[in-house]
Formats: C-alpha cells, sequence, structure tokens
C-alpha cells in the first residue's frame, strides 16, 4: 500500500508538472489594442496580415476615439492605445501617479482632410474660414458661395484625438450644433446624403477607398487666404510638411507588456508593414520609440 501510494504521488507530482509546462509555455499571446478611429482600420489590416505570419498571436482591437485607448490603459483594460495625439500633461500626470510606465511608438505621419458632399461648388477653403465654420461664426454657405444652404457640421465626439487636434490647430470652440459621430465612417455616410455638410476624417480613411467615397470631395486647403492650396493626399505636400492639418500617429505601449508586443512593433516597421500602411494612405516616417 505504502510503496503504490508513493508511486501514486510521483505519478501526480509528473503529471502536475507537465501540465503546468504546457500552461506556463505562451503559446498564444494575446495583445488587446484599444483607441484611435483613426488608425483603427490600418491597425486591424496590421494585426492580420501579422497574425498570418505569426499564427500563436491572438490580438483583439477595438475603435472608440484616442482618449478611450488611453484610459483603457489607465485602467489596465489595453496593452496599446492607438492615439492620433500625444498624451495631455494631466494624462501624463495620470500615468505618474499610477506608476505606469510607457513606450512611446511614432509609427506613421497623417493628414486630416475636410470633406463636404460632391455637387457642393467649393474645392478649397483657407484655414481662418475654416475655423469661422465649425465655430458657428457662418452659418450659411451663401456666405461663401453662390448656394443658400445652411451649413451642417459633422464632427466627433470630445474623446477623438482628431477633434482635440483640429480644436487646437483652428485655436476655436466647436459649435454647439456640430454633430458629434462616432467615427470616420459615420462622417462620411453623413455627408453622402447631406448637400449642405462639412466634416472632417483621416486622409488615409477616405482615401483608401476612392470608390465607396465618390460621393463625398476633399476640399484644398489654404493656410492664409493668399497661400496655396494645399490637398491631404498628396504625398510631396505632406513629406514637405506643407499641409496645415497633418500629424504623427502615436501607439502607446505598457511597458510590462512590451515583451508580448514588440513582434508587432516589429512587424509595422517591416517592409511588409510599411507597404501596408502606406496603402492606407498615410505616409512612412523614420519609426522610432521615445
Amino acid at each position: 500500500m505504502r510503496k503504490s501510494a508513493i508511486k501514486a504521488f510521483n505519478l501526480l507530482v509528473i503529471l502536475l508538472a507537465f501540465e503546468c509546462l504546457l500552461g506556463c509555455k505562451p503559446d498564444n499571446p494575446a495583445i488587446k489594442m484599444k483607441g484611435s478611429d483613426t488608425e483603427v482600420n490600418l491597425a486591424v489590416n496590421l494585426a492580420e496580415k501579422f497574425t498570418q505570419v505569426d499564427q500563436t498571436f491572438n490580438i483583439a482591437i477595438s475603435g472608440g476615439g484616442s482618449g478611450l485607448g488611453i484610459t483603457s490603459l489607465l485602467n489596465g483594460q489595453a496593452d496599446i492605445a492607438n492615439s492620433s495625439r500625444p498624451l495631455s500633461p494631466e494624462e501624463v500626470a495620470q500615468f505618474k501617479a499610477k506608476g505606469i510606465a510607457l513606450h512611446t511608438v511614432v509609427f506613421a505621419e497623417d493628414a486630416t482632410a475636410f470633406i463636404v458632399h460632391k455637387d457642393l461648388p467649393l474645392d478649397e477653403i483657407d484655414v481662418e474660414t475654416l475655423g469661422h465654420i465649425l465655430n458657428g461664426s457662418i452659418k450659411n454657405w451663401s456666405e461663401l458661395i453662390d448656394v443658400n444652404l445652411p451649413i451642417n457640421i459633422y464632427g466627433r465626439q470630445s474623446s477623438s484625438g482628431t477633434h482635440s487636434f483640429i480644436k487646437k490647430k483652428l485655436r476655436i470652440e466647436f459649435s454647439n450644433a456640430a454633430k458629434e459621430m462616432t467615427g470616420n465612417a459615420q462622417i462620411i455616410e453623413g455627408i453622402k446624403v447631406d448637400r449642405s455638410g462639412i466634416g472632417y476624417v483621416g486622409a488615409g480613411y477616405v482615401a483608401h477607398a476612392p470608390e465607396d467615397n465618390r460621393h463625398v470631395k476633399i476640399l484644398k486647403i489654404r493656410e492664409k487666404q493668399a497661400g496655396p492650396a494645399i490637398s491631404p493626399i498628396d504625398p510631396h505636400a505632406i513629406n514637405a510638411r506643407a499641409y496645415y492639418f497633418q500629424r504623427p500617429l502615436y501607439q502607446f505601449v505598457l511597458t510590462k507588456s512590451w515583451g508580448k508586443v514588440k513582434p508587432f512593433i516589429d512587424f509595422e516597421k517591416s517592409m511588409a508593414g510599411r507597404q501596408l500602411i502606406e496603402q492606407h494612405g498615410y505616409y512612412i516616417i523614420d519609426n522610432h520609440e521615445i
């Protein structure tokens, strides 16, 4: 009986050790990525291509805005926050207060496009006039062109990095009448059927599917009334940093998650990743960590 008990005990130890070995092996690293709606389509396609190369990875991605992604990092609900803006001083203080360390990756350059319905007889606009439209000072297209229609503004919710970016660049508060949409797709769909609408979306998003977006028009932007009109989908202008509404795209990564996330970041920097970023209408810069 005693020998049998010892043998049974030894067998149980071996089985438990084998089970632990299997359970502890990181066969399926799970990464949670949340944040910028500007980046979400690109992130999904990067993740799909990456998991084709390394099928052991499981990457869950959702949008909702840069602010949501950053809050998810603070709450331990994400490994990566996609963000179309840098951290605010308040957010930096919050991470410091919680003792949460981050890696910051800048992986692409984006441009924000302003769009109108294809039939609106307007092809370009200057920054000052655009600000007056978005803050509600100019309320009817008849103040600018030969069309008597009240202007409908399609924008993003305040948690959006693009919302914050435009607000800071134009130094305005948005009109209370502006519609707060949840993402690029909703803004585009609104403008498609609203001849009096104007909205802003990621240039990469609208340029990536020109056939789907043929009912909208991308406005050229003049920084000054007498200056040149620049398109957000002109790569030469973007490389020269001549477009007024261009910015870097960020990924904030929890330092404690860096080990499992790094293979994905390395894929983004690879030739395949860079090609995919460019195919989505974004612009390559020297990838680097801050």
